[in-house]
């Protein structure tokens, strides 16, 4: 078992170096696809901080009739806190509020003198509500109208909800998520069809080569194993090679790349890119080795009959 084993494995080699023109041809396109893979997965990670920090910015603010008790405020911001999209509920007092207000006009002497004038507070309370994902901002606005319609006309709580006035930065950011992650998915789809492709005619063309070889292993009862072996170790070889390129590539542009994301989207890459190179090496590799796999059983079914 382990000299058949060994001449597979040297019979493979063979192979891979006989066709160095149309197995560099398969690793370059196969590298290609890994390297968009690399990069989506890098990409997503920025893109994922980037997204995470807009979110936090985008919220609903619910502000409260300044008649509103604290304690039907904080009902409200209980029920709030119980619905399963919403990830935080801010609550705001009236005295935080106007003390607030107080601070960002704190230059502005009118408006300061107008609101001396006044002898109450004029701001109500108010709750800011984030949600786990952009697409459960309509959800959390329906349970707020919801709300505003079972509320005792005598003694409302809710004066209005900012929703629609976030409703179209909230919609462009959705947007800009699923347009991203759909044209990435299609791309590496595609790259992906085109190297089991060319890897398919790659091994189809070694097979050709070596018909007679196969003929001759035929006639002296060499074992099917025997026979597919170096073609299934060749399209491993692709995609081995191409992972390890792949990696070889990502590295340095993840180092170059590094001080500039961490400036912009406040995530060094090449940090994570050596923090997860684990992960990395494990799905980009793999990824070449599957693929290889895939395109030499679907050769050797196709065009080995043994």
């Amino acid at each position: 078992m382990f000299t058949s084993i060994k001449r597979i494995v040297r019979s493979g080699f063979v192979g891979f170096w006989r066709n160095a023109f149309v197995s560099f041809s398969s690793i370059f396109v196969m590298t290609i696809t890994l390297l968009v893979v690399g990069t989506v997965m890098l990409g997503n990670q920025l893109l994922g901080t980037t997204l995470e920090q807009i979110q936090n910015k985008v919220d609903i603010n619910v502000y409260m009739v300044t008649t509103a008790s604290q304690e039907s405020v904080l009902r409200l911001k209980t029920s709030l806190e119980a619905l399963p999209d919403v990830r935080e509920v801010t609550y705001t007092s009236r005295e935080d509020a106007l003390a607030v207000f107080r601070d960002r006009h704190k230059n502005d002497e009118l408006t300061i003198q107008a609101l001396e004038e006044l002898e109450e507070n004029p701001l109500g309370a108010s709750l800011a509500i984030r949600a786990k994902d952009t697409t459960h901002y309509e959800s959390i606005n329906a349970f707020l109208k919801e709300q505003q319609i079972l509320e005792d006309p005598s003694a409302p709580v809710i004066d209005r909800v900012n929703f629609n006035d976030n409703k179209e930065a909230i919609d462009k950011l959705t947007a800009i998520i699923d347009t991203v992650e759909r044209v990435t998915y299609i791309a590496m789809l595609v790259l992906v069809v085109a190297s089991i492709l060319i890897t398919f005619n790659t091994i189809r063309l070694a097979i050709y080569t070596t018909r007679e070889e196969i003929s001759v292993m035929r006639l002296v009862g060499a074992s099917n194993t025997f026979i597919r072996g170096p073609f299934m170790l060749q399209g491993v070889m692709y995609g081995l090679v191409s992972g390890v390129l792949t990696l070889l590539i990502l590295y340095p542009v993840a180092l170059w790349l590094g001080p500039a994301t961490e400036s912009f989207f406040l995530l060094n890459i090449f940090n994570y890119f050596v923090a997860e190179f684990g992960r990395l090496f494990a799905v980009i590799v793999g990824s070449g080795v599957v693929l290889g796999m895939i395109s030499s059983m679907l050769a050797i079914s196709r065009y080995l009959r043994v």
